[in-house]
Parts: C-alpha cells; sequence; structure tokens
C-alpha cells in the first residue's frame, strides 16, 4: 500500500460544510470549537477543516484507522435535531445528498473501499440546520448547541482510545 502524501493520525476529525451559509458549516464551526476546547496529543489526532473539499480529501485521510466526520445533516428531523451515521448508513446518507462536499464525502470513501483503503472506523455525527441563508455565523441554536455536540463527539473519540482533556483555559 501506498503511503499518503500527507501525514495522517491514527484518528482523523474532518469538519465539513460551507461557512458562508449560515448553519451549512456547522461541521468546520464543530471542529474549531472542539480544537479549542479539548486538547489532544497531535500524534494520535488531526484536526481537519474538509470545508468544501470534495475527492481533495483523499489525501488528507487515506491511511487513517478512524474518520469522525462533523457535518450540517438535512435529514427528516426538525431543526437542531443530532444525528449519528455509521457503517452501510453512512453511505446510504450522502447517496441522497446534493451538496458538493457531501458528493466529495461519499466519492472519497467509495474509493477508498474499492481499492482496498477503507478506513476500518467511520462516523458521521451531524445536526439538522436551521439556517442556511449567506452568513458567516452560525444561527443562536447551532451555536448554542455546540458544547453538547462537542462533547458528543469527544465520546465517539474516547469510544476509540483517544485520550482527551477539556482545555482548561478555554473560553465558552
Amino acid at each position: 500500500m501506498e503511503e499518503s502524501i500527507v501525514p495522517v493520525a491514527p484518528v482523523t476529525v474532518l469538519g465539513i460544510g460551507n461557512i458562508i451559509l449560515r448553519d451549512e458549516g456547522f461541521g468546520v464551526r464543530a471542529m474549531e470549537y472542539l480544537e479549542q476546547h479539548w486538547e489532544f496529543s497531535e500524534d494520535e489526532v488531526r484536526l481537519l477543516d474538509g470545508g468544501t473539499l470534495g475527492p481533495e480529501l483523499l489525501h488528507f485521510v487515506t491511511g487513517t484507522q478512524h474518520l469522525l466526520i462533523l457535518d450540517a445533516v438535512s435529514g427528516d428531523g426538525a431543526p437542531g435535531t443530532a444525528y449519528r451515521f455509521e457503517d452501510d448508513a453512512i453511505m446510504a446518507h450522502f447517496q441522497e445528498k446534493v451538496s458538493s462536499h457531501e458528493i466529495g464525502i461519499q466519492d472519497v470513501l467509495a474509493w477508498l473501499t474499492v481499492t482496498d483503503r477503507a478506513i476500518p472506523n467511520v462516523v458521521v455525527l451531524g445536526m439538522q440546520p436551521y439556517d442556511l441563508s449567506a452568513g458567516l455565523t452560525l444561527s443562536s441554536p447551532m451555536e448554542a448547541a455546540l458544547p453538547a455536540f462537542a462533547q458528543r463527539a469527544a465520546e465517539e473519540l474516547r469510544a476509540w482510545g483517544v485520550r482527551l482533556v477539556p482545555r482548561a483555559t478555554a473560553n465558552a
């Protein structure tokens, strides 16, 4: 197996979304919140702002053993509904989506699978957005949801054996 072009940690946290469409950027903002409020070993965990990158993400995730994707998720629930997908449910979810980054994630995961490089553990955590209008800030309810959402992400990471501690100087 060839090596990744970019150094890869055993665990990758990938925040995806378009930050200029308010809540569409929730995954990126959640990754930033996690980075600001939790300490990780850089050898163990890589936090990555995937933005709206598509297949380009392949270079950043090939070789990781655990991939936690944070995203705004349009599902059947009301705004603010939290979602968790793993295994086949991830591909089923992304097959129904049309945003460029979601198509990109679907393509990356499919390519890794057909080339025998599938990531052993992939989980998507997401939240149903309230507001997808133009703007650089999350809606108030999505902003308020960040601490609990980051806690869920931390629990996923702990389940994978990641050691993380809250930052003592984190601003709420």
